[in-house]
Parts: C-alpha cells; sequence; structure tokens
C-alpha cells in the first residue's frame, strides 16, 4: 500500500510512535491556537499547549509555514471525511446543509490561516491552495449530487456557488464577536434560497 503523502516522516521513514504522539499534539494545538489567536499564535504557547519542548516543535516544523500548512491540510482531509461519512446519510438536504455548515466553521475559525499560506506562497508548498480547493469541491459535489437527485436543492446550483457563498459569509463575520453564530445564521438564510420552491417550475414554463 502506497505511503500517505501528508504522513510525517523522518528521512523517507515512517515516525515512531512516540514521535508521532508529539506530531498529532502539537498539530492539535496549534489548531486551538490558531483559531483563537489566528496564523500568527504563539509557536511557543502550542509547544507548550502539546506537552513538548521548542526544539520538538521545530524538529516536525521547521519553519511557521510548515505547520501553518500542516494544520491547513489536516483542516480539509477531516472536512473530506465529514463529507463521505454524511454521503451515506438517508436524507441528502439535511446532509449537505450539515457539511456547508463545518465548512462555515471551518473557514471562520481559520482566522487568516488561508490568507497568511498565500503571502508566503513562494516559500511553501506552491500546490497546496490547489490541491486542498480540489478536494473540498470534489467532496462537496458528491452531496450536492444527492441532493440534486432528491429535489432538495435547483437544478441551477454549482457547489462553487455554494462554496462562494459560504465563504463570502465567513469573511464577511471573520472579525465580529460570535462571529461562528452569525456565519451560521447568514447561511441559514442563504441555503434558503438554493431549495426549490413551490410553483418555481410551473412560473418558468410560462
Amino acid at each position: 500500500m502506497p505511503r500517505d503523502s501528508a504522513t510525517p516522516v523522518s528521512a523517507g521513514r515512517p515516525l515512531r510512535a512516540d514521535a508521532r504522539r508529539n506530531y498529532d499534539r502539537i498539530l492539535a494545538a496549534a489548531g486551538a491556537a490558531m483559531a483563537q489567536h489566528g496564523a500568527e499564535a504563539s509557536l511557543e504557547e502550542i509547544a507548550r499547549h502539546a506537552g513538548v519542548g521548542s526544539a520538538t516543535l521545530h524538529r516536525h516544523f521547521p519553519s511557521r509555514r510548515m505547520l501553518l500548512e500542516a494544520v491547513f491540510r489536516d483542516r480539509v482531509k477531516a472536512l473530506c471525511a465529514k463529507a463521505r461519512d454524511l454521503a451515506a446519510a438517508p436524507d441528502p438536504g439535511p446532509a449537505l446543509d450539515i457539511w456547508l455548515r463545518a465548512v462555515g466553521a471551518h473557514a471562520t475559525s481559520n482566522r487568516g490561516l488561508a490568507a497568511a499560506l498565500m503571502l508566503g506562497a513562494r516559500d511553501g508548498d506552491p500546490k497546496l491552495g490547489v490541491t486542498c480547493h480540489t478536494m473540498i469541491v470534489d467532496a462537496g459535489d458528491r452531496l450536492l449530487g444527492r441532493a440534486r437527485q432528491a429535489h432538495a436543492v435547483r437544478s441551477d446550483v454549482a457547489i462553487t456557488d455554494l462554496l462562494k457563498l459560504v465563504s463570502a459569509i465567513s469573511l464577511a463575520t471573520e472579525n465580529e464577536p460570535g462571529g461562528a453564530t452569525e456565519t451560521d445564521r447568514l447561511l441559514t438564510l442563504a441555503l434558503d434560497g438554493v431549495r426549490p420552491q413551490q410553483g418555481t417550475g410551473a412560473r418558468s414554463r410560462r
């Protein structure tokens, strides 16, 4: 079985169990810190909350950008995993809504993470943004396809339309107190607009 390219390695070999645990703890601590303080969260605080020394953090992530990329990639993989789980839900319409709200929460919690990655694109993985965007679009498109077949969304709605709405709402509420709550409220209004309305088909044929 080929190794996942996102799996951390040392000198071309998978990490030992203890090193893997440290890696996972650093990643979790970094995600929490960046959700609260943004992309400039203190690396020293991240190491402290992960229960490791600064040297251990820098051994796994030699630069801040490498840590940002790992956090971003981890979050995108979690969104895609959630989409796969929801693809088995019996009601495709609510399943799509749940996932789009998760995307909104993801975007709100980034706190400038994506922007920070774009600003330093020359120093990191130039394919990261494209790869992650493609992963999200593909995951969402499968859910949208099921919702469309169930007539739970308008036939002219594309997944890129929905992701633009989520992104715009999250950007508008990013710096507001209670931004996550406001994102969810505005997303509810937006999603109401993409559901089929009774009589829409009859009016369009006149």
